[in-house]
This record gives structure tokens, C-alpha cells and sequence, in this order.
């Protein structure tokens, strides 16, 4: 086929996609004259009474926006063929690492499509599958796969299991035990707890949670005076004795874990500041009582083992990087900490111990692991081997022999590994068997340039044989915040995208951690806008060297990510074609009003802080930069009726006023789930759906018809 036949198809596919976004009708959203005060600058926002999304007008709103979207995207004629090609590339066998627990070993386990992983138990690590007994299948907890398990804990006599479920992807917990001998769920049963696991201590376990919030605004209420309660087993929660609290400061967490003997006690204190407090308590004295053991939040401390009194703890402190420390439960004052290992060139993430004295230290470079084994006194040993640039986990646990480790990359799917201590070989246990040909794509990395001269790395993944002519669809994912990092990861619910001559590129952005802390110091607050500018820089670089053009460009996030695309929409809406904001933090005048939105304030600085931070924020909120008249990219937002973490409030109020101010012709839709949350825990059909929307969506807008 000739160029000109290419251009003339391309053209015509673009102009039937216009017509049908000019018969576009979305819904009339009502306006009211409410308007908040800022140091003394009054600020209109007319969709507040979105904020109740309990109310029946909301619920009316969020129907009629929800029948326009589906109506758009079901008729979107690549969207079946991209959701059935989806359930083909999802649908091959995920395994966990095996771990050891009172003498049985376990794995998670998921045979292809299920909605959640399954655990097993088995007798030994190395068991075929065949000898795999279903030990906890949170599919059998709903019928359309919306209990997610969160988190498992055993007593360390083995004989119970607690695990911890939440329902229709809200933070709201739930706490249930386990026989492990009879293998039976037992009556005991803990609501609302929130931001917990149980920690075990004799008969019985440390959970924390909140009040019980006010019936119709459990979704959206602000979280406040997070409490400490012990259950003892056979009783009910009622009777659960209130362990801890600090009714001074109920904007803060607080959690608690113990050592496998039970002699020492750890209260971590977060979410006053960039990091936490942290204190401990020696259990092997009749009323002791915690001991602080530092005091400066704007650094992370992190126990990661105790060996009798000698407290191994990873912190930033004086490290921007990570050090890891020893401190002695006798004097426990960070004045008195012995640097064990110091900071080095890359990010210090993970300590795992194992037998023989030795330990695994997990490093980052550039945003891929590296696996070092070193011995308990601070000496670097030797390096295990990876594949490739790529993403790392270690099971091991102080004492046990076998020692497993996890490697999947863009284009590597989760492979299990066994590492032999003694000849420092590892093992391949299992590696999935896939529907597709992953050697026939490729990653690359390279560096792009921000607009103050910071450099950073971009992860480009396409089909081989990529024809750099500015005219691939390409799909720019980023996030950039709460010194949180997304590193590689395999692309199976992208192979669609690319058979058809996508490229997927991921770009660190400051405000992660990828480089220690103070890349995450320099984007926030006041600095924040620096994430944005990366972001648009990565794009431009992407353009310049003609992976794409503005015509074929997309960008996506989720949550910090949403708040991402919702800003560089409004700053740079010429630069892109398609965005895709998900659970988005689009009123950043208001974010923190809302459930645990306080808790983001040592990131963004809130509304209320000083003139300064109020009309930065303001500068820069997705929801108030909007402008009408303006030709605003082609945008699919999504949120859920259940999200609790970043309400959907935010989406709902963007989304409206998106609407109201498009000058162009290009689609405004908002999709709600129903019965989901923030991500967590959403079941592999819904993620399956989504993803055929976002592709088919991303696709049809840029003229792509097949």
C-alpha cells in the first residue's frame, strides 16, 4: 500500500472519529454559587454538590455520565477484538514465592483468569503443583471476585493464620483467623480496622483501626485518631482491649510489630511528615514502657530484623540514599545507632537475613534492582546475577537455608529463581508459559533532559523493528510522588497496544525515589511543579526522536499519576492527543478534606498552610486551570463508586468542568466503576475491561481503526 492510500485512510478514519465526537451529548450537570475563601481570594467551585456521592442527584449524574461513556466505548469497533486478545495475554500461570511457616511452606498461585490469586499450602518448597493444597481462596469470598485478601500473618507457634480482606477495593479492613491445624475459619472477626495487619503476641494479635464512620459516608469521611486494640482469640471484638492511642494528634498512624520471639516491640508514628517515629519496648520487662528512639518525621526508619538485642534498622537518616543501622534495645536513642552499612551510590530499598549469618541487600540503579549478599558484621560478599535490567523481590527469613528470589522486566514475565548460599548458583523454578512471543519486543533506556537540566531515565518497550517515523501510537505512563518508584514490569495487558505498533514508555519523574530522597524532596510542595515539567520534557524528547509526534501521543496515571496528567493536560493541552487520568488528585484546593487526604500534605503542602502554598497550588490544580474555549486532548477519566482513598469527588468535579470548558471537538467521558476501589485488590475481569477501554479509546482517537 502506498503512502498516499495511508495518508488518505488515516484522514478519513480522523474525520469519521470528529463526526462522531461532535454528536456528542453529555450530561447537564447543575452549577451552585458556592465559593471558599482563601487569604482573603474568593474561589468559585459550582460542582461541590458532587462531593456527596451518597446523594441521589450524584448517583442520577454519575448514570447518565456512565451511559454516554459506554454507549462511546462499546461502539468502538477494535475494543471486542482488544479485550479478547487481552484475555489471551493475561491467561497464563502467575506464581508467588514459596515462604516457610511452622513447618509448612506456601505460595499464591493464580492458574490463568482467575480474579484474585489463590494461597496454597504444601510439605515442601520444591512440591509439583499437583501436591498444592488450596489453603485460602479469596475467589470463594464473592461471586464476582471483589474481596481482595490483602495481607496474611501466622503466630510464630504456628497455630493460627489471620488474613486481612477488604471488600469492593475500599481501605476498609476486615481480620479473620484461621485454624491451621483443622484449617477452619474461626469466629473471630475484626471491622474497620484500616492501614493494618495483625501483628501476633501470645494468644492473640495487634490490629489498628478506626471508629466506626457515620452510616452513608464511609467512603468519603475524614479518618481521624487511628487506634492500637488487642484481640485475644476466642473473644469478640467488643471485648478488644485499646492498646495505644494519641488522641493529640489524629491526623497520624500507628502500627505496631514484634520479633519472632516476642521480646521486642516496635510502635511506628506516621504521617506528620516525610517519614516516621519510631519507638520500641523491651517485652521481657514487667511493664515496660515504649522509648523513643528518634524524633526528626522527615526521615524514614525502618526495623527489619532484631536478633536478641540488636535492632537492625534501614533509614535515611543522614543517608539520602539508605544506610542500615544496628541500635541496642538497652540504648535504643538514635545518638547511640552504629552504622552498619553505609550509604552508597545506589538506593538501599531491602534487607532480607538467612542462615549462616549472611544477609541479601536489595539496591536500585536507575530505577533496576541489584541483589548483593553480604555477612551480618557490614561486608559485601557477592553479587547475584540478574538477566537483565529489571525488577527484584527476596523471600528468605533469619535461619532458613533456602532462599528464593523473584526477576520480571517489561518483556520478562515473573520468573522464580532458588539461590544456593554455598555455591552462589541460583535456580530457575518456574517461569510462565505464554500466549505470545516476548523475544519479539524489546526494551530500551535511555535519558531524557528536563527543562532545568535534570536528567532521568525513560523505559521504551515496542516490537522489534520499530520504525522511528513519528507516527506510532505511544502511551507515556507516569507518576512521580510520595518517594514511591514503579519499576519495571512485565507488559502482557500491553501486547495488543503493540501489535498494533504501540510503544509503551515509562518515565521517571522527580518526587519518586528513585534517587534517594531528596529526588523526592524536589518534587514536592513548592517543588512540585518540577514532576510536571519532567513529564512534558519526556514527551518532547520522545517527539524529537521520533518514537511519535503530537498526533499519536497519550499519557496515563493513576492516583499522584492522575493529578500528573490532569496538570500537564491543562499546562501543555496542544502537546497531547489522548489522556488518561485515573483516580486522579484533581482539587488540590480540597484533597484534604477527605478520608486519609491529610495524610498527603508533606507532598503537596495544603491549601491552608500560607498565601504562598495556597496560590501554588491553585497554579497548578487540573480542576482549577481549566479554561473555557481551550481544544482540550481527547480524555477518558476513570474512578470508582468505592474509592476511599482518593474520592471520586475529584474525577466527578473535573470531569464536569472538563466538559463545560472543551473549545474543541475531542470526547470528555468519565467511567465509574461500580463495586471498586482505588486498584487495590480489583479483580483481573475488571482490569481486563479497563484496559480494552483505555487502549481502544487511546487508539481510535489518534485515527487507528484496526
Amino acid at each position: 500500500m502506498n503512502k498516499t492510500v495511508i495518508l488518505t485512510l488515516t484522514a478519513a478514519a480522523l474525520l469519521s472519529t470528529t463526526d462522531a465526537m461532535a454528536q456528542l451529548k453529555y450530561p447537564a450537570t447543575a452549577k451552585d454559587n458556592t465559593v471558599d475563601e482563601y487569604f482573603g481570594e474568593k474561589v468559585a467551585d459550582p460542582y461541590r454538590w458532587l462531593e456527596n456521592d451518597t446523594s441521589a442527584a450524584t448517583a442520577e449524574w454519575v448514570r447518565e455520565e456512565n451511559l454516554v461513556s459506554r454507549k462511546y466505548l462499546d461502539n468502538i469497533p477494535m475494543r471486542k477484538a482488544i479485550l479478547k486478545r487481552l484475555k489471551e495475554t493475561a491467561n497464563y500461570e502467575k506464581r508467588g514465592m514459596t515462604f516457610e511457616r511452622g513447618g509448612k511452606w506456601y505460595a499464591y498461585r493464580n492458574d490463568g483468569l482467575q480474579n484474585q490469586a489463590v494461597l496454597y499450602q504444601m510439605d515442601r518448597y520444591n512440591a509439583p503443583v499437583s501436591e498444592w493444597r488450596v489453603w485460602l481462596d479469596p475467589n470463594t469470598l464473592s461471586t464476582d471476585g471483589t474481596v481482595a485478601l490483602k495481607s496474611t500473618t501466622f503466630s510464630y507457634d504456628g497455630k493460627y493464620m489471620a488474613y486481612v480482606i477488604s471488600r469492593n477495593g475500599s481501605d476498609w479492613e476486615e481480620i479473620y483467623v484461621k485454624d491451621v491445624a483443622t484449617g477452619k475459619t474461626l469466629d473471630d472477626h475484626i471491622v474497620w480496622a484500616k492501614f493494618t495487619k495483625a501483628t501476633w503476641v501470645g494468644d492473640g494479635f495487634y490490629y489498628s483501626a478506626y471508629d466506626a464512620p457515620e452510616k452513608g459516608k464511609e467512603t468519603s469521611a475524614k479518618n481521624a485518631v487511628q487506634k492500637i486494640y488487642y484481640h485475644r482469640m476466642g473473644t469478640p471484638q467488643s471485648d478488644d482491649r485499646l492498646f495505644y492511642q494519641n488522641p493529640s494528634q489524629p491526623l497520624r498512624f500507628y502500627e505496631v510489630s514484634v520479633n519472632k520471639e516476642e521480646t521486642v516491640m516496635y510502635l511506628t508514628e506516621a504521617g506528620m511528615d516525610n517519614g516516621n517515629n519510631l519507638y520500641v519496648r523491651d517485652m521481657t520487662q514487667p511493664d515496660a514502657q515504649f522509648i523513643q528512639m528518634c524524633s526528626d518525621p522527615q526521615y524514614i526508619y525502618t526495623p527489619v530484623e532484631t536478633v536478641g538485642n540488636r535492632m537492625y534498622i534501614l533509614t535515611n537518616a543522614g543517608a539520602p540514599k539508605y544506610r542500615l543501622m544496628v541500635a541496642d534495645v538497652n540504648n535504643p536513642g538514635y545518638a547511640d545507632w552504629k552504622e552498619l552499612v553505609g550509604e552508597g551510590e545506589s538506593v538501599l530499598e531491602d534487607v532480607t537475613f538467612t542462615a549462616d549469618n549472611r544477609m541479601i541487600l536489595q539496591y536500585a540503579k536507575d530505577n533496576c534492582n541489584q541483589l548483593y549478599v553480604y555477612d551480618t558484621d557490614g561486608n559485601r560478599l557477592s553479587e547475584i546475577e540478574l538477566p537483565t535490567f529489571g525488577t527484584t523481590s527476596v523471600s528468605g527469613a533469619r535461619g532458613q537455608k533456602e532462599l528464593f528470589y523473584s526477576f520480571t522486566s517489561y518483556t520478562t514475565p515473573g520468573a522464580i529463581y532458588s539461590y544456593d548460599m554455598a555455591t552462589a548458583k541460583s535456580t530457575l523454578l518456574s517461569t510462565p508459559k505464554l500466549a505470545f512471543r516476548t523475544q519479539d519486543y524489546v526494551t530500551e533506556m535511555l535519558f531524557y533532559t528536563s527543562k532545568d537540566g535534570t536528567r532521568a531515565p525513560l523505559f521504551i518497550t515496542h516490537k522489534k523493528g520499530l520504525k522511528l517515523n513519528g507516527k506510532n501510537p505511544l502511551l507515556l505512563y507516569g507518576y512521580g510522588g510520595f518517594n514511591v518508584t514503579y519499576k519495571p514490569h512485565f507488559l502482557s495487558n500491553m501486547i495488543p497496544f503493540m501489535e498494533r505498533g504501540g510503544v509503551y514508555v515509562h518515565a521517571v519523574l522527580r518526587g519518586g525515589g528513585e534517587y534517594g530522597e531528596q529526588w523526592h524532596v524536589a518534587g514536592t510542595k513548592l517543588q512540585k511543579q518540577n514532576v510536571f515539567d519532567d513529564f512534558i520534557s519526556a514527551a518532547e524528547f520522545l517527539i524529537d526522536k521520533g518514537y511519535t509526534s503530537k498526533d499519536y501521543l497519550a499519557i496515563q496515571g493513576g492516583s499522584n499519576g492522575g493529578l500528573l496528567v490532569g496538570a500537564c493536560m491543562t499546562q501543555r493541552p496542544d502537546l497531547f492527543r489522548v489522556c488518561l487520568p485515573a483516580v486522579g488528585v484533581m482539587d488540590m484546593l480540597r484533597y484534604h478534606k477527605f478520608t486519609i487526604g491529610w495524610n498527603w500534605a508533606p507532598d503537596y503542602g495544603t491549601s491552608e498552610d500560607s498565601k504562598e502554598m495556597f496560590e501554588y497550588l491553585r497554579a497548578y490544580s487540573p480542576l482549577h486551570t481549566l479554561k473555557p474555549g481551550v481544544h482540550y486532548p481527547a480524555t477518558l477519566v476513570t474512578t470508582a463508586d468505592h474509592d476511599d482513598r482518593v474520592v471520586p469527588a475529584h474525577s466527578f468535579k473535573f470531569a464536569a468542568r472538563l466538559q463545560e470548558c472543551q473549545g474543541g471537538t475531542a470526547p470528555v467521558l468519565i467511567s465509574i466503576g461500580v463495586n471498586a476501589g482505588h486498584g487495590g485488590g480489583k479483580p483481573l475481569a475488571k482490569r481486563l475491561e479497563e484496559t480494552a477501554d483505555a487502549i481502544s479509546f487511546t487508539l481510535w482517537n489518534m485515527g487507528v481503526k484496526k
